[in-house]
């Protein structure tokens, strides 16, 4: 159960903008039905009509909304981290000369900007329609080590035609500050209702423009590093819109792909999205078992893939909308995956990538990001 401490932020947080019965804002439109919770601005749970036109929820969280501030594991369950999402470097970057260090809380990194990031605070709710939620938070200076500056920020999620639209804005209120921002969801297409499976590798993954994707060592930091993906290859999925996720699941390779000296299984990197046009699906997830297919439009430079090798079986999916009873009633290892639309990971350390532009404001200087997922039938 959240503290007492926490049960008076939520008070405070939804005044004027009552939740329902079940604790949760409820937005929907013709084809979808979405729900969220102050805190991290997270989204609970998400309904999508399947090939038996049946609504299923397709991403990941908890059925009892107390356990997302005291969960220890902390997986980020489809809300925003912040100020600066992702990995820093052995915990430091540098502006205008001046070398600042943060919270070192993934070995030598930082991740997500540390343990007091967005994603485990409060937000308060500033709008609500039926189609419509707004929460905002103000990040005082330091609040994470080493993030020095106000930031005002604001994330509007919308519902209409079976899509949901996800619109950030941060502000820089009075000096240069990282930001980089991502919804960090976590989808499975099944609803961990097929019953030869709760993996996530039978679903299709299409990339149709992100041939290329950063290195990364051991620690899932990229390198600096650029490669492109040969046809076929583990991190292929530009060159068929047929992939399997779990195409290269024989590899002797596949074990390790994402690091940890081998531990890492499947993938839990940064694809580049190149020469996309504008308003194009720039990746599309589906199941032929749900018979859902989900299609993400961003106007960001690129996609984090993870595939959710650290689930260690611990948690719960959601009993009341997800699983079979007492089959595929846990978050195993590679069960799901998380998509999240964003600016390249430790892009403030790497200069090269010329990407300091997209990831440094101050005063005066508005970041924005606007991405949408659309659902329908394969």
């Amino acid at each position: 159960m959240a503290s007492v401490a926490q049960a008076a932020a939520v008070v405070r947080q939804t005044e004027g903008f009552a939740p329902g019965a079940d604790g949760k804002y409820t937005i929907s439109a013709p084809g979808i039905k979405a729900q969220f919770i102050p805190y991290g601005a997270t989204l609970t749970n998400l309904f999508v009509r399947d090939k038996n036109g049946d609504d299923i929820d397709v991403v990941l969280g908890y059925d009892d909304i107390d356990y997302y501030p005291v969960d220890p594991g902390h997986p980020v369950y489809n809300a925003i981290p912040g100020r600066y999402a992702n990995r820093i470097g052995n915990g430091k970057y540098s502006i205008g000369g001046v070398e600042y260090t943060t919270q070192k809380n993934d070995g030598d990194n930082t991740l997500h900007s540390g343990t007091n990031n967005w994603s485990f605070r409060f937000w308060d709710v500033t709008a609500l329609s039926e189609d419509s939620i707004t929460f905002s938070i103000l990040d005082k200076s330091n609040s994470s080590q080493g993030f020095f500056g106000d930031v005002k920020s604001s994330v509007t999620y919308s519902v209409t035609d079976s899509t949901w639209k996800i619109k950030i804005t941060a502000d820089s209120l009075d000096q240069k500050t990282p930001i980089l921002l991502t919804q960090h969801t976590y989808f499975n297409l099944d609803a961990y209702r097929n019953p030869a499976t709760s993996l996530i590798w039978d679903h299709t993954l299409h990339l149709p423009y992100s041939s290329r994707y950063l290195e990364a060592d051991q620690g899932a930091l990229p390198t600096g590093k650029i490669l492109t993906a040969a046809p076929g290859s583990i991190n292929d999925f530009a060159s068929s819109a047929n992939l399997k996720f779990g195409h290269s699941r024989d590899d002797p390779k596949f074990q390790g792909n994402c690091g940890a000296n081998g531990a890492c299984e499947g993938y839990n990197g940064y694809w580049l999205i190149e020469d996309a046009p504008e308003d194009a699906v720039v990746l599309t997830l589906a199941s032929e078992f749900s018979g859902v297919k989900a299609e993400l439009r961003t106007d960001q430079p690129g996609v984090v893939i993870y595939s959710c090798s650290w689930m260690d079986g611990s948690a719960d999916v959601k009993k009341s909308t997800q699983g079979l009873g007492e089959k595929n009633n846990k978050v195993v290892k590679s069960s799901c995956v998380a998509i999240e639309a964003q600016d390249y990971p430790d892009g403030i350390n790497k200069p090269e990538w010329g990407r300091l532009e997209k990831q440094i404001f101050g005063p005066g200087e508005r970041y924005v990001q606007e991405t949408s997922w659309t659902f329908g039938l394969v």
